[in-house]
């Protein structure tokens, strides 16, 4: 049993999200998005960080911790949950953080997720984007969908992660999971290689290059459904963030490509609620339409938010107006919402006179 298993267990018992750990500070957990130290647990030096960090890696991935002073894997402890883990050097030391992966994939009704967002698992082909900040919750989010994929239809279905998060069974599906640096030497590597795999539905865990998501759009293209994640916080954003991914004379054949093969985007954010006692997702969604594609070959992505505010039947949502409707509900607080919102504006009657 490794000593930092201990840690682990208060992580789950808590209710937190992520632990940190550094030379020269007490251990610290993340819960509902405030870090605070662990009670009564001793100031960690870097010697005995190290020490206990080491108990939980392979020899290959120690060395690699050591030539690189960064290392991202994952950690599982039977029977608590598995970890998202990085260790990595600051300052004063040695360092690392852990994120809880529960055991159990929660289903899209269990996280509440809207209509539009469930739909996205019957679809066909096309890519679908999910994208957020770190910590939004697209990982919780996209591993429900796969499940609801994997529950409902047989397909082969490809996760390329780095490194594995949530386990997913063979259901109605076989699912075969990938890990960059373990299975694969890469994503666009193994991405590659998945399209000569019979693949029905690929996962990426993260689209970081040029050549990852130019292998997405094309596996989109050829009649797979992909998922592909991306820091950006809007649909134009999403957009404006695979094109310009480009170098300027392909980023018109780009347009072009992504116009036909992008079915969705899911734009999320986490926000804790006014008690402080848990976390809502909030989205913003963009489906295709008939009128879409012209948008994105034409480069015209501000009327992508023309299009969501005329598509509110098909499920299709901005995210001002999901704020304001958690804000009015008392689901998160006005304060918060105005901090997200793109149009402070409309949100500034919610505010009292000294909350700006």
């Amino acid at each position: 049993m490794a000593r930092l298993d201990s840690l682990f267990k208060i992580l789950k018992d808590q209710g937190a999200s992520d632990l940190h750990l550094a030379a020269g500070i007490q251990p610290h957990l993340r819960r509902h998005g405030v870090v605070a130290p662990v009670a009564d647990w001793p100031v960690f030096t870097h010697d005995n960080l190290r020490a206990h960090l080491q108990e939980l890696t392979s020899e290959k991935q120690w060395a690699h911790y050591d030539s690189n002073l960064d290392l991202d894997f994952a950690y599982a402890l039977p029977g608590v949950a598995r970890f998202r883990a990085n260790l990595f050097n600051q300052e004063h030391g040695a360092g690392a953080v852990f994120r809880i992966i529960p055991e159990r994939i929660r289903t899209l009704e269990e996280l509440k997720a809207p209509a539009a967002i469930a739909s996205l698992a019957q679809l066909e082909q096309g890519l679908v984007l999910v994208t957020g900040p770190t910590g939004s919750g697209k990982s919780t989010t996209l591993a429900a969908i796969i499940d609801q994929v994997n529950a409902t239809s047989g397909r082969h279905i490809i996760t390329i992660e780095d490194p594995v998060e949530f386990v997913h069974v063979n259901k109605k599906s076989t699912v075969s999971q990938r890990e960059v640096g373990v299975d694969t030497k890469s994503f666009a590597n193994a991405l590659r290689s998945a399209i000569r795999q019979d693949p029905g539905v690929i996962l990426v865990g993260e689209m970081r290059d040029m050549e990852t998501i130019s292998l997405a759009i094309t596996a989109a293209e050829m009649g797979v459904l992909v998922f592909g994640t991306l820091h950006t916080n809007s649909a134009p954003k999403t957009i404006d963030r695979v094109i310009d991914a480009f170098p300027t004379d392909q980023q018109q054949q780009v347009r072009t490509m992504l116009s036909e093969s992008l079915a969705a985007v899911v734009s999320q954010l986490l926000l804790k609620t006014p008690d402080g006692a848990g976390r809502v997702a909030v989205h913003e969604i963009l489906v295709k339409t008939p009128g879409l594609p012209n948008v994105i070959r034409e480069g015209n992505t501000p009327m992508i938010s023309s299009i969501i505010q005329q598509g509110k039947a098909q499920g299709m949502q901005a995210m001002d107006d999901a704020l304001f409707k958690l804000a009015t509900e008392k689901k998160i607080s006005a304060e918060d919402a105005f901090h997200k919102a793109t149009n402070k504006a409309r949100f500034e009657p919610m505010l009292g006179p000294d909350a700006m």
